[in-house]
């Protein structure tokens, strides 16, 4: 449980809080979820797993639709 705790809260911080972490999280695992392509190799079909360790990784931003 502790070392869930300790990714999400690595998370948090990467993305500059919890509320922009779930909305990139909601994103991409509809993305994934539609048939996107992984960005990370993990043996995981989740697609939760999948975003969460793309995250990790850097692999992934959320970028608000006014700077698209």
């Amino acid at each position: 449980m502790e070392e869930k705790i300790r990714v999400i809260d690595e998370l948090e911080q990467k993305v500059g809080g919890r509320f922009l972490l779930t909305a990139l999280l909601q994103k991409r695992i509809r993305e994934l979820v539609a048939g996107a392509p992984r960005l990370v190799d993990i043996r995981s079909d989740n697609p939760i797993d999948v975003a969460i360790e793309e995250i990790r990784a850097g692999k992934i931003e959320l970028v608000s639709e006014e700077a698209q």
